[in-house]
């Protein structure tokens, strides 16, 4: 008898497209004899098939074939409508992440899918994630401890440095005269940069080259995705925005210093295998889901020279604490794996600690141990950890949740939607919260059932804050 298939539906962009390589990974270690089916964008699997691990790759436009047979599970990791619409279409025992229902209502189907959701323009104080949150609905925690990620591969010493241009938003990337700054900062070290791209990138690799006076090292638009990946393990090191060939050199190998500027989150984006660097601004604002400065402040701390100085002690094998250059107004970064299995960025210089952190770091925890009541002790650490150094903010933390309760425990008795500004209306701190609630209750057309279970995570909130 054959074994139904799980079909995956990631009909994004190519660093979409890579950032599901774990939850592959992960579903073929779970269920071996079961095989993964992966819908995608033909120009952007072709380019990476020979990375991916093992699974079956189908061209979007061919999807509609899929509707014919029976499936084990579909996980829709896209936003896209007509992905939810394929996804409704296939008979399946188990639909996961956005679909479209009969009376043509849209839902979206498991916890970390809702949460995921809950994100857009509210994902300030977001730790988890993209590749971890595409599987964490299905993948348990000893696989997540136990996964044999790509590693960074040493440094080749051949002085080779790749600085890939491009990124899908022009807030997400650094102009042509930053890249001629950083790479004329290189020469002058002692390293060899490269400009790379695609084909939308050859302007700008041409007025790099050209203002930094290294007309022979423009080579975008001179190579294929296979091309560019088999180049990319060629180099000491590439230094990008965040894009999606970024995820293509770290899933190659080749160690890379991401310039996490703009509209991007490094814990949601960076490079998801361990030993890669990550480089952001300490503004208040980074890691936004969209602009609303209209300068894009970030931007300004990403300083050509004092880059290509940490370039050149990274080629230099200097990676320890102590031996990197300090970049005030920038935070270095190891990307890492905690105890949980989870992404992780390890500083790599002491930071003063922020509220933000703070915040932060124990909704990271208190999401994490509800779906499957996993031990709570790491959220009451947390919650330890902000009332010890920022007890003000503790404070009204806790008396905003109380009024939260109040105002949910008058909700039950009465029913009703919430209001659409309601999330918004929160504190910054409560968001994630009030995001997450305001979308599950949607979810669940604001019935009595799931009114009731905004109140039970209510109070379960509310007990770690009396830890």
């Amino acid at each position: 008898m054959t074994t139904e298939p799980t079909l995956i539906i990631q009909m994004q962009r190519m660093g979409d497209l890579i950032m599901t390589f774990p939850l592959i990974g992960w579903l073929r270690a779970l269920e071996p004899q079961r095989p993964v089916w992966v819908v995608a964008e033909r120009h952007f699997f072709e380019g990476v098939v020979a990375l991916c691990p093992e699974a079956t790759l189908f061209p979007a436009e061919a999807a509609h074939v899929l509707g014919k047979r029976q499936f084990h599970r579909v996980v829709n990791l896209s936003h896209r409508p007509e992905a939810a619409a394929l996804a409704s279409g296939i008979q399946a025992a188990q639909h996961l992440g956005p679909v479209t229902r009969p009376d043509g209502a849209a839902r979206i189907e498991g916890y970390w899918h809702l949460y995921r959701a809950s994100l857009v323009h509210n994902n300030r104080h977001n730790r988890f994630h993209w590749a971890d949150l595409n599987a964490l609905d299905l993948v348990p925690s000893t696989l997540l401890q136990n996964t044999s990620w790509p590693t960074a591969e040493p440094r080749r010493d051949t002085g080779r440095i790749g600085l890939f241009v491009g990124a899908s938003e022009a807030a997400k990337r650094p102009a042509p005269a930053f890249w001629a700054s950083l790479a004329r900062q290189l020469v002058r070290r002692g390293l060899r940069p490269v400009f790379l791209g695609g084909n939308a990138e050859r302007d700008t690799g041409r007025e790099a080259a050209a203002l930094a006076g290294l007309s022979g090292s423009d080579l975008c638009g001179r190579f294929s995705l296979i091309e560019l990946a088999a180049f990319f393990q060629t180099l000491d090191l590439v230094v990008t925005p965040d894009t999606g060939p970024m995820h293509l050199a770290a899933w190659a190998g080749t160690p890379t210093l991401n310039l996490s500027l703009g509209p991007v989150n490094g814990w949601e984006t960076a490079p998801a295998p361990p030993g890669h660097l990550v480089l952001r601004s300490t503004t208040s604002c980074r890691g936004c889901w969209q602009c609303t400065r209209g300068e894009h402040l970030c931007h300004a701390r990403f300083d050509p020279p004092r880059i290509a100085a940490l370039v050149r002690a990274l080629c230099g094998g200097s990676e320890s604490q102590s031996a990197l250059p300090r970049l005030p107004g920038l935070h270095l970064s190891r990307t890492s794996r905690d105890d949980s299995g989870l992404f992780d960025l390890t500083p790599l210089h002491e930071y003063p600690l922020t509220s933000r952190d703070l915040v932060s770091t124990f909704w990271h925890h208190w999401f994490h141990s509800r779906p499957r009541r996993i031990d709570p002790a790491h959220a009451t650490l947390a919650w330890q950890e902000l009332v010890l150094h920022s007890p003000q903010l503790a404070t009204a933390f806790a008396s905003a949740v109380a009024r939260l309760g109040s105002t949910f425990s008058r909700r039950l008795r009465t029913g009703g939607a919430l209001e659409a500004t309601f999330w918004e209306s929160a504190p910054p701190m409560l968001r994630p919260l009030t995001g997450f609630l305001h979308l599950y209750l949607q979810n669940n057309d604001f019935s009595p059932e799931a009114w009731a279970i905004a109140l039970d995570m209510l109070a379960d909130l509310a007990s770690h804050l009396r830890s």
